[in-house]
C-alpha cells in the first residue's frame, strides 16, 4: 500500500456544500484534500442543475419564437440547431467549471482526481485518473458523493441503453420521439424542453398523477400546460418490458397490453445514493437500506469524526439545500450550534408555468393534523401576468387556523421560484400574513399579486 498522507481535512466528492466548506477551510490555511472522480464542481455545475437550466432556457428562446406571432413579432422557428443548443449549454458549463478550478487552485487546497474508497476509519485509498493510487487519511472526513439516477427493474429497460438527464443534456441531436419514464421534477423539465425543441414526447408515470408531492390542483394544472403543449402524459402505468435500444428504435410495452413506439427513451424515476461501492464498513459508517448514510442533525455520521453532506445524506436534493448543509458543518466546526433541524428549504420547479414551494402543502398539512385558513387566486388576476400574456396558473397560501402565521406558500406561474423567496423571508421573519397583505409593493409586478392573496385569507373563526 503507498504511503499514507494526512491532511486535516478530506473531503469524498465535491458537490455544493462539500466543495464551499473544503475551499474555506483551505482558504483559512488549513490543509485540506478533495478526492474527485472529475466532475470540477460537483454534479449541479457539471450535469443537473446548470445545464438543465441552460437547455430549459434554450427552450424557452424556441417556443417564445414559435408564439411570437401572437406578439406581433411573427419569427421562423422550423429548423431547431441541436448542435447550436449543446454549445450554449456547454459554454455555460465550462465557464463555471474553470471557475470552481480557478478558485480551488487559488485556495490552496489539494484536488485529487480519482476514485476514493475507505480502507480503514477516515482513510481513503484513491485509484486515481492519471494511474497509481495515493492513501489519504484525514482528521476530519466528510462524505459528498452525491446520488444517480435510478433504473427501475423492468424486464429489458437496462439493455435498451436509456438515457438518463446526464446523457439527455449531451444530445446533440432532437429525439423525434421521447418516452420519459418518471413525472416527478426532472421528467417534467426535461419533457417540456424536448417537446419545445420539435420532440414528440410521451410521459409515463406509474402514479395516479404527475408532481405527486404537490397538492392535486397544482398536478390539474401541470397537466392542462402539457396537453396544450401537446404533451402526451400517461398515468397509472405499469411497464411490463422495454425492447429494441434507446436512440435508434424502442419499444415500451405496458401492462394493459399497449406498446408505445418511440426512437429514444429518458429514465427520471428517482436517485440511487453513491455509497455502495465506497467501503463504508471499513470506516465505521452506517447507511439505511436505500443506501443514504444514517447522520443526526448536525451531520454526524456514526463514525468519529466523519460527516456528511448533501444528498447523499437524506438532506432533500437541492443544490441549495447542500448549501445549507455546509453552513451546518461549518458551525459544528466553529463550536456553533446551527442544525438541520426545522430549516426551510424552499423549490423551484423550472417547468411552465413555473412552481415554487416553501412551507406546508395543504396535504401536508392534513396529514400532521395542522388545520389551517386557505387563500388562492389565479395568476389572471394578477396584472403583470397579463401584461406579459401569461395567466396561467395560482398563487396559494395557507395560514395558521388560529393565529396569523404563514404557514405554506405555493405559487404555479411566471417567476414563481423569486415570488417564493419574498414569502420565504415573512415567513423566517416570523410575520403575520397581514404584514404581506399590506407591504406596499411595486405596481405592475408579479409579486403585487401577494396583496391581492393575502387579501383573501378568510377571518378566524370563533
Amino acid at each position: 500500500m503507498a504511503t499514507t498522507e494526512r491532511f486535516e481535512y478530506v473531503f469524498l466528492g465535491g458537490g455544493k456544500g462539500g466543495k464551499t466548506l473544503a475551499t474555506e477551510l483551505a482558504n483559512a490555511g488549513k490543509r485540506v484534500a478533495v478526492v474527485e472522480r472529475g466532475m470540477i464542481g460537483g454534479s449541479c455545475i457539471n450535469v443537473a442543475c446548470i445545464p438543465t437550466k441552460a437547455l430549459i432556457h434554450s427552450a424557452r428562446v424556441v417556443h417564445a419564437a414559435a408564439e411570437s406571432r401572437n406578439y406581433g413579432v411573427p419569427a421562423d422557428t422550423s429548423e431547431v440547431d441541436m448542435q447550436g443548443v449543446q454549445r450554449h449549454v456547454r459554454k455555460v458549463v465550462d465557464e463555471l467549471v474553470d471557475i470552481n478550478f480557478n478558485a480551488f487552485r487559488a485556495s490552496g487546497l489539494e484536488l485529487v482526481l480519482g476514485n476514493g474508497r475507505f480502507v480503514a476509519p477516515r482513510t481513503l485509498e484513491v485509484a486515481l485518473v492519471e494511474g497509481g493510487t495515493r492513501v489519504i487519511e484525514g482528521e476530519h472526513v466528510f462524505i459528498n458523493t452525491g446520488t444517480h439516477a435510478a433504473i427501475p427493474p423492468v424486464p429489458g429497460l437496462a439493455d435498451a441503453r436509456p438515457m438518463t438527464h446526464v446523457e439527455a443534456l449531451r444530445l446533440e441531436r432532437r429525439p423525434e420521439h421521447l418516452i420519459v419514464i418518471g413525472g416527478g421534477y426532472v421528467g417534467l423539465e426535461m419533457a417540456q424542453a424536448f417537446r419545445r425543441l420539435g420532440s414528440r414526447v410521451t410521459l409515463l408515470q406509474d402514479g395516479p398523477r404527475v408532481a405527486s408531492r404537490e397538492d392535486q390542483d397544482v398536478t390539474d394544472a401541470i397537466e392542462a400546460a402539457f396537453a396544450q403543449e401537446g404533451i402526451e402524459i400517461r398515468t397509472g402505468i405499469k411497464i411490463r418490458e422495454v425492447t429494441g435500444a434507446s436512440g435508434e428504435r424502442v419499444n415500451v410495452a405496458l401492462a394493459d397490453g399497449t406498446v408505445i413506439t418511440a426512437t429514444d427513451i429518458l429514465v427520471a424515476a428517482g436517485r440511487t445514493p453513491n455509497t455502495r461501492e465506497i467501503g463504508l464498513h471499513l470506516a465505521g459508517v452506517e447507511a439505511d437500506a436505500r443506501g443514504f448514510l444514517k447522520v443526526d442533525e448536525h451531520l454526524a455520521t456514526t463514525a468519529p469524526n466523519t460527516w456528511a453532506i448533501g444528498e447523499v445524506a437524506g438532506t432533500p436534493m437541492f443544490t441549495h439545500a447542500s448549501w445549507d448543509d455546509y453552513r451546518v458543518l461549518r458551525s459544528q466546526l466553529n463550536g456553533g450550534d446551527r442544525s438541520t433541524k426545522g430549516r426551510l428549504v424552499p423549490y423551484a420547479m423550472f417547468i411552465e408555468p413555473e412552481l415554487g414551494r416553501v412551507g406546508l402543502s395543504e396535504i401536508e398539512a392534513a396529514a400532521l393534523g395542522i388545520e389551517v385558513r386557505v387563500a388562492k387566486i389565479p395568476m389572471a388576476v394578477v396584472p403583470r401576468a397579463r401584461t406579459i400574456a401569461d395567466t396561467r396558473g395560482f398563487m396559494k397560501a395557507l395560514v395558521a387556523k388560529d393565529t396569523d402565521e404563514i404557514l405554506g406558500f405555493t405559487m404555479l406561474g411566471s417567476n414563481a421560484g423569486e415570488v417564493v423567496a419574498v414569502v420565504q423571508m415573512a415567513m423566517l421573519g416570523k410575520l403575520p400574513y397581514t404584514a404581506v397583505r399590506d407591504a406596499i409593493i411595486a405596481h405592475p409586478t408579479i409579486s403585487e399579486g401577494l396583496n391581492l392573496l393575502f387579501g383573501k385569507v378568510p377571518a378566524r373563526t370563533v
